[in-house]
């Protein structure tokens, strides 16, 4: 099983950004414990990060036929991004949203998720622990579209 993680726009910074929101933990320090978690699971990950929608949509679009899933932290793409929504939906990869604070519980802006109507499910508020539930998330989500 092959499980595609995209990260957006300034979660290149984390650890440094606004870390009483977001913590100190590195998206690299992320990235190693999802690996870990994902050999266990015999999962095999990949994991990438880019502040340009566009590239996310690419990404998106690439994922058929060589992902079972894709987990993806839009980041502020997630309000505002109708490409990001299109692109999930157009390729039918079963897509986990997932972010590292509770959106619910911020900014009234932050409450409204474009792409959570073309999701699986969403999984918001857990830091980086947010990542390795979206990781056994993709297990179950592969397990039930056999």
């Amino acid at each position: 099983m092959r499980v595609l993680f995209l990260n957006g726009p300034n979660l290149n910074l984390l650890g440094t950004r606004e870390p009483e929101v977001y913590g100190r933990t590195t998206l690299a320090d992320i990235e190693v414990k999802v690996r870990e978690k994902a050999a266990q699971l015999k999962v095999v990950v990949d994991f990438r990060q880019s502040n340009q929608e566009g590239e996310l949509v690419s990404w998106i679009q690439e994922a058929k036929g060589k992902f079972e899933v894709i987990v993806i932290n839009a980041a502020a793409y997630t309000h505002t991004s109708v490409a990001l929504r299109d692109a999930i939906s157009a390729v039918g990869v079963p897509t986990i949203e997932i972010h590292l604070s509770n959106i619910h519980a911020r900014e009234e802006f932050r409450h409204k998720s474009l792409i959570a109507p073309v999701c699986k499910g969403q999984i918001s508020g857990f830091g980086e622990k947010s990542y390795i539930l979206a990781l056994e998330a993709s297990v179950y989500v592969n397990d039930l579209n056999k």
